[in-house]
């Protein structure tokens, strides 16, 4: 990666003009999207609450899983505004769907902020998942072995509940930060003890509180691997400085190669360096921004973005090939990890 960016500010400039136009958000277009997939994961599991079959209630279960998944990632969409445009919508549709899983929306939105402000600039960001060589030689061997095992564990043992501890946690660790973390605890704690005290009180009138518990539990665990997995590969083994930070984003993040629909239900997400440099553009216009930025990467004479593989093999390649950030990431353009040795 060279470390030539004494243009950048006309960079910046030739950046923004090549996407100016690309910020409009279609609010139909999210609100379909949204309200598509949200049937489809409603539909599933209504049909398994009605079934007698307890083969084919696991079965529905795990599909809806899957789809709540991707549910649950327009929500990312409404923190930046770029789902529908409609605020008061995004905000309430967003904790509406995600306090049944305990999933504390108003604290990730406040420190997802953060996160894009300081990735690639600052090890204090809120959603870094690689370590630093340092933290790594700093910590017991059972540490040192997570750390070497680290996709594996985050993804299928500590899934949905791992990111939850790990969110609520940042929100403490932040509040000093952002004061309105706090309120958001209190909003997310009473919506999710409200929303779930109402599920399992409707449980106990149908007897059907094992039920319950079981659905919930696949939900997180399917949930749980398709957060987990998607927040590793966007920036893991990336991490860097690259000038200032727009131009740090551009490089810091993956792009990933997948199919226009699994791009469309992921919210454009497999564009993820295009995403972090602009998030004001919403997600069915991030394909043609990567486009129109590789251009203006290329008549300034800088590498392109990177597009790396699709989810499957990208989850193979980095979960075998586990990396520490070390001290030239942090101080220099290199872009160049250190490897773990494993074993």
């Amino acid at each position: 990666m060279s470390n030539n960016f004494s243009t950048s500010d006309q960079l910046i400039q030739d950046l923004r003009k090549a996407t100016v136009d690309l910020h409009r958000v279609n609010p139909w277009m999210g609100f379909f999207r949204f309200s598509g997939i949200g049937l489809v994961v409603i539909g599933l599991l209504t049909l398994a609450w009605l079934t007698q079959n307890a083969f084919i209630f696991l079965g529905l279960v795990l599909a809806a899983g899957a789809v709540y998944a991707l549910w649950l990632i327009c929500t990312h969409d409404a923190v930046h505004h770029t789902l529908t445009g409609w605020v008061p919508f995004e905000n309430l549709a967003s904790r509406l769907i995600s306090w049944p899983l305990l999933w504390p929306y108003g604290l990730y939105a406040e420190l997802h902020r953060l996160h894009h402000g300081w990735n690639g600039l600052n090890l204090c960001d809120p959603e870094r998942v690689q370590w630093t060589y340092q933290e790594y030689q700093s910590v017991n061997p059972l540490l040192q072995w997570y750390v070497r095992r680290q996709w594996i564990v985050d993804i299928f043992v500590l899934g949905g509940i791992g990111m939850i501890v790990k969110t609520v946690m940042g929100a403490l660790r932040f509040q000093s930060v952002t004061p309105s973390i706090r309120f958001q605890l209190f909003l997310d704690a009473a919506g999710i003890l409200l929303v779930q005290g109402a599920f399992l009180t409707v449980a106990m009138l149908h007897h059907a509180v094992f039920k319950y518990l079981i659905c919930w539990f696949i939900l997180e665990r399917i949930i749980g691997v398709v957060i987990q997995t998607r927040d590793h590969l966007e920036h893991y083994a990336l991490w860097g400085r690259f000038g200032g930070h727009q131009i740090t984003q551009l490089y810091a993040c993956r792009n990933l190669k997948t199919s226009p629909v699994i791009g469309w239900l992921m919210g454009g997400l497999n564009y993820h360096a295009v995403h972090h440099t602009f998030p004001g553009i919403p997600f069915n216009h991030l394909p043609e921004a990567f486009q129109r930025i590789q251009a203006v990467l290329r008549r300034h004479h800088l590498p392109l973005m990177k597009l790396d593989g699709g989810y499957f093999q990208e989850f193979r390649r980095l979960s075998q090939q586990p990396s520490l950030i070390g001290e030239s990431d942090l101080t220099n353009l290199t872009g160049r990890h250190q490897m773990i040795p494993v074993g």
